[in-house]
């Protein structure tokens, strides 16, 4: 009579394991490789360029020195600090209510 606590018991989940973890590499390689493939095809998809924006690329001419001559023509030492508005204002009264602030102050 062979008993469940045995050296056969023990053979047999062994072999169980092997096995399962063969079918997880092979279930992984193919699952892998079909996730890959998706996100070439979405690159592919999305990688072309609409040929009117690649004119208007074509077009901009900004280069480092002009916008370096853009910055020297500014003047940097006179402005003012206006905050933002806060989460839960309305920007646009708060841009209202600083303009009017400003007008005041210079009339």
């Amino acid at each position: 009579m062979a008993t469940s606590s045995g050296a056969g018991a023990r053979r047999g989940s062994r072999v169980g394991v092997k096995g399962e973890r063969v079918l997880y590499l092979i279930g992984g390689s193919f699952g892998l490789r079909e996730f890959a493939q998706i996100r070439y095809d979405v690159h592919k998809l999305h990688g072309k360029v609409d040929p009117a924006l690649k004119e208007k690329l074509k077009q901009n001419t900004v280069t480092l020195e002009s916008e370096y001559e853009k910055l020297n023509k500014t003047d940097l030492n006179n402005w003012e600090n206006i905050r933002g508005p806060r989460l839960g204002e309305d920007s646009r009264n708060v841009q209202k209510q600083q303009r009017e602030a400003l007008r005041l102050r210079t009339q």
